[in-house]
């Protein structure tokens, strides 16, 4: 049976509660407040849900994950890094990434990110646990990608493109500088051919639970971030 929490206190059943169908649904309720969203990361844990559905909480297993020195660069976008006149940002639009993150898209019809998503986003912005990687081209936000960072791991949420490229772009971005600073991983959630390509590969959730008890709690690299939100 599903488990409905309250607005306070902050408490999630183990992950390991969660229904094999539909995979990895965990829990309704709860709050997109900081201690919230912080509080289930740390656990594995991540919010979403379509129009019209409460708030529910999820924990997939297996669980797709980016190790930062796996990440897969093809002759083809190599070339593009070099000559395809792309330049790369980090936390510099961060309001601009999620809402084309939320954008309707053609392929979809729709969106996940509601105006209550994305302000619960934009103030975990402002404390410094939310960060974006922009991709721009001749000064236009062409691509991008944002999630939550927390110790040495990195939380991905959402990426967007506008142009063929731009969101591998992003992901190159991350996963260099998360390498360069010592980050144990990206989670990418739940899998998609996408991602798969890009060298994301499926490990069991235990698995990523251990990881996430030895990488969340560990300080921060200095310089990882601007220091202050753009």
């Amino acid at each position: 049976m599903l488990r409905w929490l309250p607005p306070a206190p902050v408490d999630f059943p183990d992950v390991d509660q969660a229904l094999d169908e539909p995979n990895g649904l965990l829990a309704a309720g709860g709050a997109l407040t900081p201690e919230w969203l912080l509080a289930a990361y740390r656990r594995g844990i991540f919010p979403w849900y379509g129009e019209g559905d409460p708030l529910l909480w999820w924990s997939p297993a297996p669980r797709m994950v980016l190790f930062p020195s796996e990440i897969r660069v093809r002759r083809s976008l190599a070339k593009r890094l070099r000559n395809g006149g792309f330049t790369t940002t980090i936390d510099h639009a961060f309001a601009e990434v999620i809402e084309a993150c939320a954008a309707e898209r053609a392929d979809s019809g729709g969106t996940w990110i509601d105006a209550e998503m994305t302000h619960a986003y934009r103030r975990l912005h402002a404390l410094g646990h939310a960060h974006s990687v922009e991709t721009w081209r001749h000064g236009e936000l062409v691509g991008g990608l944002y999630g939550i960072a927390l110790g040495q791991a990195f939380f991905g949420e959402s990426m967007f493109s506008r142009c063929a490229d731009a969101s591998k772009v992003a992901l190159v971005t991350l996963a260099r500088h998360l390498e360069t600073h010592g980050f144990q991983l990206i989670d990418c959630q739940m899998h998609t051919a996408h991602l798969a390509s890009m060298g994301a590969r499926e490990i069991a959730r235990k698995t990523f639970i251990d990881y996430l008890e030895k990488s969340v709690d560990q300080p921060t690299p200095a310089g990882l971030w601007p220091s202050e939100p753009p």
